[in-house]
């Protein structure tokens, strides 16, 4: 596994308390999203998270072009999204959320990312490239709103 950093906080997503305040990943997970965002550069790259949407849990990862092909913002390619939703589907999965990477910024949501943000019930996961080492945060977005929460890796 590459390695990387987490930046964690206490989260919270506002009052919903159906959805879970965290987002776990399984390891191999966060391995190919990883390498999915370093394959990216110089643009970023993103792609799907699916799993349980009920426990925040991120079984698979669903690795789609930007069809921005820009190193600034990102476009997922909606027949890759409506493949990946489909898999999922298939799988007895949602689609849990989305994720990019920054390639000159911090792993926080830009206006851009914000007013993009299509589903409040998705986990939004930022892959800072910045730095030496891969930063993962994630974070909720709903109503212009953004809150943070905590990222979990579990699995070997």
């Amino acid at each position: 596994m590459p390695s990387y950093a987490l930046h964690r906080r206490a989260g919270g997503f506002g009052t919903r308390t159906s959805l879970p305040s965290m987002l776990q990943m399984d390891a191999g997970v966060v391995t190919e999203m990883l390498a999915h965002c370093l394959d990216g550069l110089p643009d970023e790259a993103c792609g799907m998270i699916g799993g349980d949407a009920e426990a925040g849990h991120g079984t698979i990862c669903y690795p789609t072009r930007n069809a921005a092909a820009s190193s600034r913002i990102y476009e997922v390619d909606p027949r890759e999204l409506l493949a990946a939703d489909r898999d999922a589907e298939d799988r007895g999965a949602s689609l849990i959320g989305v994720f990019h990477s920054h390639t000159h910024t911090p792993a926080y949501p830009s206006p851009t990312d914000v007013a993009q943000a299509p589903d409040p019930d998705w986990h939004y996961i930022l892959v800072s490239l910045r730095d030496s080492e891969p930063v993962i945060r994630s974070f909720r977005i709903r109503d212009g709103n953004i809150t943070e929460e905590p990222v979990v890796i579990t699995g070997g």
